[in-house]
């Protein structure tokens, strides 16, 4: 199956990333907004957004699936970037940010439903996991949603603040291999 263009959802418009969307994807990247639950991952410079948007490039090559940039149907503004990718060779990395003008429209569902579907078609053996930090209930709320169980809580190791828990949501059981990776 070839990596399609773009995909059209009911109110999506999800393409591969490309370095000419590198300041709308910039723009959500760096907004402090978008990381209260995880701030040090925010991006500061542009040159971390271009090296994301290569590494999402390289997953659209490998795997025939990764992060798309998320446009509203008919607008070509950039309103956040999310998606499928297949890490460590155990699991899809279902993950999204989304520009705070438009949350609590379901964006986030709607193209996290269109990952999952893509990532099941392309390699069904393969789970589907979604991990965060406890405190972000918006996320979990969206992961279960879309069908995926709570299947791991634990200390976040490695995550500068000692009180964080991370969660790992799934579309179904997952092994010892599977389970650590997604703790990596």
């Amino acid at each position: 199956m070839p990596v399609p263009p773009r995909v059209l959802t009911d109110r999506l418009d999800l393409r591969p990333p490309l370095e000419s969307d590198l300041d709308g994807l910039f723009a959500i990247t760096s907004d402090p907004r978008l990381w209260r639950h995880f701030p040090a991952l925010r991006h500061t410079s542009p040159d971390q957004t271009l090296t994301r948007i290569h590494e999402w490039g390289t997953s659209w090559r490998e795997s025939r699936l990764g992060t798309w940039a998320v446009r509203e149907r008919g607008d070509e503004r950039i309103v956040g970037n999310g998606g499928c990718t297949l890490t460590r060779g155990a699991f899809w990395n279902l993950g999204y940010r989304l520009s705070v003008d438009v949350h609590g429209k379901g964006y986030a569902t709607e193209l996290s439903r269109e990952a999952i579907r893509r990532a099941t078609e392309l390699a069904p053996e393969v789970p589907v996991v979604a991990y965060l930090l406890e405190h972000n209930a918006a996320s979990a709320r969206v992961a279960q949603r879309v069908g995926l169980t709570l299947v791991h809580r634990a200390p976040d190791r490695g995550n500068p603040d000692p009180d964080a828990i991370r969660l790992v949501y799934a579309d179904r059981p997952l092994d010892d291999a599977q389970l650590a990776a997604t703790l990596l």
